[in-house]
Protein backbone atom coordinates (compact mmCIF):
# COMPACT_ATOMS: atom_id res chain seq x y z
CA UNK A 1 0.00 0.00 0.00
CA UNK A 2 1.34 3.43 -0.93
CA UNK A 3 0.82 4.97 2.54
CA UNK A 4 2.39 2.14 4.53
CA UNK A 5 5.32 2.18 2.10
CA UNK A 6 5.88 5.84 2.97
CA UNK A 7 5.33 7.00 -0.61
CA UNK A 8 2.56 9.50 0.18
CA UNK A 9 3.18 12.90 1.78
CA UNK A 10 0.74 15.54 3.02
CA UNK A 11 2.10 19.09 3.23
CA UNK A 12 5.65 17.73 3.15
CA UNK A 13 5.10 15.15 5.93
CA UNK A 14 4.86 11.39 5.43
CA UNK A 15 1.17 10.39 5.48
CA UNK A 16 -0.20 8.06 8.15
CA UNK A 17 -2.96 5.47 7.84
CA UNK A 18 -6.31 7.03 8.68
CA UNK A 19 -5.03 10.56 8.14
CA UNK A 20 -7.43 12.88 6.34
CA UNK A 21 -6.45 15.38 3.69
CA UNK A 22 -8.28 17.83 1.42
CA UNK A 23 -7.01 17.55 -2.14
CA UNK A 24 -8.19 21.09 -2.85
CA UNK A 25 -6.28 22.61 0.08
CA UNK A 26 -3.54 20.18 1.10
CA UNK A 27 -0.39 19.39 -0.88
CA UNK A 28 -0.79 15.61 -1.33
CA UNK A 29 1.93 13.77 -3.26
CA UNK A 30 2.79 10.26 -4.37
CA UNK A 31 6.51 9.70 -4.85
CA UNK A 32 6.95 13.48 -4.79
CA UNK A 33 4.38 14.17 -7.54
CA UNK A 34 1.13 16.09 -6.84
CA UNK A 35 -2.00 13.91 -6.83
CA UNK A 36 -4.33 16.71 -7.80
CA UNK A 37 -4.31 20.24 -9.09
CA UNK A 38 -3.79 22.62 -6.22
CA UNK A 39 -5.61 25.76 -5.26
CA UNK A 40 -4.33 29.12 -6.46
CA UNK A 41 -0.91 29.59 -4.84
CA UNK A 42 -0.91 31.88 -1.82
CA UNK A 43 2.17 33.40 -0.19
CA UNK A 44 1.94 35.03 3.24
CA UNK A 45 4.44 36.86 5.42
CA UNK A 46 3.58 36.65 9.13
CA UNK A 47 5.15 38.44 12.09
CA UNK A 48 4.85 35.56 14.55
CA UNK A 49 4.44 36.59 18.20
CA UNK A 50 5.87 34.67 21.11
CA UNK A 51 3.57 32.04 22.58
CA UNK A 52 2.49 30.47 19.27
CA UNK A 53 3.72 27.12 17.94
CA UNK A 54 4.70 26.79 14.30
CA UNK A 55 2.23 24.05 13.39
CA UNK A 56 -1.25 23.82 11.87
CA UNK A 57 -2.63 22.05 14.95
CA UNK A 58 -1.28 21.20 18.38
CA UNK A 59 -2.11 18.16 20.50
CA UNK A 60 -1.50 20.20 23.68
CA UNK A 61 -4.09 22.79 22.72
CA UNK A 62 -1.58 25.60 22.38
CA UNK A 63 -2.12 28.54 20.05
CA UNK A 64 -0.74 27.97 16.55
CA UNK A 65 0.32 30.16 13.65
CA UNK A 66 -2.66 28.73 11.74
CA UNK A 67 -4.91 30.64 14.16
CA UNK A 68 -3.28 33.90 13.08
CA UNK A 69 -3.79 33.40 9.32
CA UNK A 70 -7.13 31.56 9.34
CA UNK A 71 -8.85 34.45 7.56
CA UNK A 72 -6.56 34.27 4.52
CA UNK A 73 -9.12 32.19 2.63
CA UNK A 74 -7.13 29.00 2.09
CA UNK A 75 -5.02 26.49 4.00
CA UNK A 76 -1.34 27.45 4.11
CA UNK A 77 1.49 25.83 6.00
CA UNK A 78 4.73 27.26 7.43
CA UNK A 79 8.03 27.08 5.60
CA UNK A 80 10.49 26.30 8.38
CA UNK A 81 9.95 26.96 12.07
CA UNK A 82 10.21 29.44 14.90
CA UNK A 83 10.04 27.94 18.36
CA UNK A 84 7.37 28.85 20.92
CA UNK A 85 9.40 31.64 22.56
CA UNK A 86 10.76 33.11 19.33
CA UNK A 87 9.10 35.71 17.13
CA UNK A 88 9.37 37.43 13.80
CA UNK A 89 9.35 36.58 10.11
CA UNK A 90 7.60 33.39 9.04
CA UNK A 91 6.63 32.48 5.47
CA UNK A 92 3.47 30.42 4.92
CA UNK A 93 2.26 29.08 1.58
CA UNK A 94 0.31 26.34 -0.18
CA UNK A 95 2.97 26.17 -2.91
CA UNK A 96 4.55 22.83 -2.02
CA UNK A 97 7.15 22.95 -4.78
CA UNK A 98 8.56 26.28 -3.61
CA UNK A 99 8.42 25.26 0.05
CA UNK A 100 10.40 22.08 -0.58
CA UNK A 101 13.06 23.98 -2.52
CA UNK A 102 13.39 26.68 0.14
CA UNK A 103 13.83 24.06 2.86
CA UNK A 104 16.45 22.02 1.00
CA UNK A 105 19.76 22.09 2.93
CA UNK A 106 21.86 22.74 -0.16
CA UNK A 107 20.64 26.34 -0.46
CA UNK A 108 21.95 27.34 3.01
CA UNK A 109 19.62 30.33 2.99
CA UNK A 110 20.80 33.21 5.20
CA UNK A 111 18.55 34.00 8.16
CA UNK A 112 19.01 37.18 10.19
CA UNK A 113 17.97 37.40 13.84
CA UNK A 114 17.94 40.22 16.35
CA UNK A 115 18.85 38.71 19.70
CA UNK A 116 18.75 40.29 23.15
CA UNK A 117 21.11 38.54 25.60
CA UNK A 118 22.39 38.84 29.16
CA UNK A 119 25.12 37.03 31.03
CA UNK A 120 28.76 36.79 29.93
CA UNK A 121 28.48 39.62 27.40
CA UNK A 122 32.15 40.62 27.30
CA UNK A 123 33.54 39.76 23.85
CA UNK A 124 30.18 38.10 23.03
CA UNK A 125 30.37 39.13 19.37
CA UNK A 126 33.76 37.53 18.85
CA UNK A 127 32.93 34.39 20.82
CA UNK A 128 29.64 33.78 18.99
CA UNK A 129 31.34 34.25 15.61
CA UNK A 130 33.82 31.51 16.53
CA UNK A 131 31.23 28.83 17.29
CA UNK A 132 31.58 26.07 14.69
CA UNK A 133 30.29 23.08 16.64
CA UNK A 134 27.11 22.41 18.62
CA UNK A 135 27.32 19.22 20.65
CA UNK A 136 29.38 17.51 17.97
CA UNK A 137 27.30 18.94 15.10
CA UNK A 138 29.39 21.16 12.78
CA UNK A 139 27.95 24.54 11.73
CA UNK A 140 29.16 27.36 9.55
CA UNK A 141 30.43 30.42 11.44
CA UNK A 142 27.72 33.03 11.96
CA UNK A 143 28.02 36.71 11.12
CA UNK A 144 27.54 38.55 14.42
CA UNK A 145 27.18 42.33 14.85
CA UNK A 146 26.76 44.52 17.89
CA UNK A 147 23.61 46.66 17.61
CA UNK A 148 23.35 48.42 20.97
CA UNK A 149 23.35 48.08 24.74
CA UNK A 150 20.00 48.48 26.50
CA UNK A 151 21.05 49.90 29.85
CA UNK A 152 17.65 49.82 31.56
CA UNK A 153 17.16 46.07 30.98
CA UNK A 154 20.90 45.29 31.05
CA UNK A 155 20.59 43.53 27.68
CA UNK A 156 23.01 43.37 24.79
CA UNK A 157 21.27 43.47 21.39
CA UNK A 158 23.00 41.61 18.56
CA UNK A 159 22.37 40.79 14.92
CA UNK A 160 23.17 37.14 14.14
CA UNK A 161 23.12 35.73 10.60
CA UNK A 162 23.16 31.95 10.17
CA UNK A 163 23.05 29.80 7.03
CA UNK A 164 21.73 26.49 8.31
CA UNK A 165 18.44 25.63 9.94
CA UNK A 166 19.63 23.54 12.88
CA UNK A 167 17.12 23.07 15.68
CA UNK A 168 17.24 26.12 18.02
CA UNK A 169 20.62 26.98 16.52
CA UNK A 170 20.92 30.59 17.71
CA UNK A 171 19.79 29.74 21.25
CA UNK A 172 22.25 26.85 21.42
CA UNK A 173 25.08 29.07 20.17
CA UNK A 174 24.30 31.63 22.86
CA UNK A 175 24.11 28.97 25.57
CA UNK A 176 27.52 27.66 24.50
CA UNK A 177 28.91 31.17 25.07
CA UNK A 178 27.33 31.63 28.49
CA UNK A 179 24.60 33.93 27.22
CA UNK A 180 20.93 33.84 28.21
CA UNK A 181 18.52 34.78 25.42
CA UNK A 182 15.87 37.20 26.65
CA UNK A 183 14.32 37.76 23.23
CA UNK A 184 14.87 36.37 19.74
CA UNK A 185 13.30 37.86 16.62
CA UNK A 186 13.85 36.81 13.00
CA UNK A 187 13.93 39.88 10.77
CA UNK A 188 15.08 38.48 7.43
CA UNK A 189 15.02 35.14 5.60
CA UNK A 190 15.59 34.21 1.96
CA UNK A 191 14.91 37.47 0.10
CA UNK A 192 12.19 38.58 2.55
CA UNK A 193 12.39 41.25 5.24
CA UNK A 194 9.99 41.74 8.14
CA UNK A 195 9.89 45.50 7.76
CA UNK A 196 7.29 47.31 9.86
CA UNK A 197 4.76 44.49 10.02
CA UNK A 198 3.33 44.47 13.53
CA UNK A 199 3.44 41.44 15.82
CA UNK A 200 0.60 39.01 15.05
CA UNK A 201 -0.16 40.65 11.70
CA UNK A 202 0.30 39.15 8.23
CA UNK A 203 0.24 40.27 4.61
CA UNK A 204 0.36 38.71 1.16
CA UNK A 205 3.71 38.81 -0.59
CA UNK A 206 4.07 41.34 -3.37
CA UNK A 207 4.58 39.92 -6.89
CA UNK A 208 8.18 41.13 -6.91
CA UNK A 209 8.84 39.28 -3.63
CA UNK A 210 7.41 36.05 -5.05
CA UNK A 211 9.55 36.44 -8.16
CA UNK A 212 12.66 37.02 -6.08
CA UNK A 213 11.98 33.92 -3.96
CA UNK A 214 11.59 31.75 -7.03
CA UNK A 215 14.64 33.26 -8.72
CA UNK A 216 16.75 32.30 -5.69
CA UNK A 217 15.81 28.67 -6.26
Amino acid sequence: MYITAGRVTVNGQTALLGQRADLEQDDVRLDGKPLASKAEPVYILLNKPRGYVTTLSDEKGRRTVADLVKDCGTRVYPVGRLDLDSEGLLLLTNDGDLAQRLLHPRYETPKVYHVWVRGEVEDAVERLAQVTDLNGEPIRPAQVKFLHWETKEALLKLSITIHEGKNRQVRRMCAACGLEVARLRRVREHTLSLGRLRSGQWRYLFPAEIQALKAEN
